[in-house]
């Protein structure tokens, strides 16, 4: 029970050795959130900001690739660069595309679920997108939307956590399929389902305060996180050679 802490100070520890370029990588996705945003107001689709921002849960572990490059380089003894964080998925390129596109399933699936919660709460009374936060918040409707949809996203997410936590990093320290990769996040999950409950909460709550700073805390929770993911993956994953003669 007292790894997911060690984890996370692994993760720290890892971000002191290498700060100018775990900020750097931290920075550079708080930028893309905030182009993101800004380019959702100038379209009027700013309402859909929130089941977006609720959906990057779905593909952070992507995002963190480059912090498990530079865990990875100062593990090798390195001076991490910025290659090591933007090229991290080089070698093991068709697998992590492949585990990208099970995320992105679940992220359409998210922001298809908010859809039709939103059309079966809604209907065709549904609030002007000026109001729609609003609304939300102040009626009967949009309460019952975001209770059922708080419900369902947590299950989609703990899935996509369930085969995701320990994948990337899997995919690339080990020469496996994506499938593999699936299996041992799995298994790491259901051998350690206690632990891996606070490490998902962890996640989770840390995510919402960068969020909640409009992005900003992300430079530094991303690259943290991201890092201590890598050293829960060395935890979690033994690879062992199978004799197949056998």
């Amino acid at each position: 029970m007292e790894r997911p802490r060690a984890w996370l100070t692994a993760g720290i520890r890892d971000f002191r050795e290498a700060p100018a370029v775990s900020l750097a990588y931290g920075m550079f996705w708080v930028g893309l959130s905030i182009a993101v945003t800004v380019g959702a107001f100038i379209l009027g689709l700013w309402h859909w900001l929130l089941p977006m921002v609720a959906g990057f849960m779905f593909i952070g572990p992507l995002v963190a690739v480059g912090s498990y490059g530079i865990s990875r380089a100062l593990e090798r003894g390195r001076s991490p660069t910025l290659g090591d964080a933007f090229f991290a998925w080089r070698g093991h390129v068709g697998q992590l595309a492949m585990m990208g596109v099970m995320m992105m399933i679940f992220f359409l699936a998210w922001i298809r679920l908010a859809t039709l919660l939103f059309a079966l709460f809604f209907g065709l009374q549904s609030p002007d997108p000026a109001t729609v936060y609003a609304s939300l918040l102040t009626t009967p409707e949009g309460l019952g939307m975001l209770a059922v949809g708080l419900a369902a996203g947590c299950v989609l997410a703990f899935g996509a956590f369930a085969i995701s936590v320990v994948a990337i990093p899997t995919l690339m320290d080990q020469d496996l399929t994506f499938m593999e990769g699936i299996e041992a996040s799995v298994r790491s999950v259901a051998r350690n389902f206690r632990p891996m409950l606070i490490w998902a909460a962890i996640l989770t709550g840390s995510v919402l305060v960068g969020m909640m700073t409009f992005y900003i805390g992300l430079a530094l929770i991303l690259p943290v996180l991201g890092h201590a993911s890598w050293h829960a993956y060395e935890d979690l994953v033994v690879c062992e050679p199978v004799d197949r003669l056998s």
